[in-house]
């Protein structure tokens, strides 16, 4: 079984904001994967919001904050019987341009809170990290990191995004399903 972790803040204030490419990516995913109604459902014990293909695939939502993401992610671990190297962690990433993206295994951004809240709880960044760039600030006017991610995109950054969320889809769902 392999567990697919897509890091978000819950809401609707943080709804479309570059922070929660993770949760945009789930969505992505499980439309490309489903054949039928997407409905992420709310699982209190686990504190997510929960889809499951197959008993193959569990895609999760952690309903926690972003720099909290670590006690979550443990929980789902433990809750799902997943091994380290089968979850996969889907997230923003300031280090890549908008557009861009990698799939590494124990390699994240330099400074990724969400990130570092599960390194902490896991004592490990050996799993699958899906890095989905979004910095797209102009050099002289650079916006400071934690407030930046916190903004939503615009609308040429949201075709940009769409772009790079089909792309991110396909290859996970070939990784993952051989599809």
């Amino acid at each position: 079984m392999k567990l697919i972790v897509g890091l978000g803040n819950p809401g609707e204030k943080y709804k479309d904001t570059r922070h929660n490419v993770g949760f945009m990516a789930l969505d992505a995913l499980a439309s490309k994967i489903s054949s039928g109604n997407i409905n992420f459902e709310n699982r209190k014990d686990v504190d997510s919001l929960i889809l499951s293909f197959k008993s193959l695939v569990i895609l999760a939502k952690p309903q926690g904050f972003m720099n909290n993401s670590g006690q979550v992610t443990k929980k789902l671990l433990v809750r799902y019987k997943v091994k380290l190297p089968d979850l996969w962690v889907i997230h923003d990433d300031l280090d890549i341009r908008l557009g861009e993206f990698k799939i590494q295994k124990g390699k994240g951004p330099k400074v990724h809170n969400g990130l570092l809240s599960i390194y902490g709880k896991l004592s490990s960044n050996n799993f699958w990290h899906v890095r989905i760039g979004v910095d797209n600030r102009v050099s002289d006017n650079r916006i400071q990191g934690e407030k930046y991610v916190l903004q939503n995109f615009n609308e040429q950054e949201k075709n940009v995004l769409s772009g790079v969320l089909e792309k991110v889809t396909s290859e996970l769902s070939e990784k993952l399903f051989g599809e």
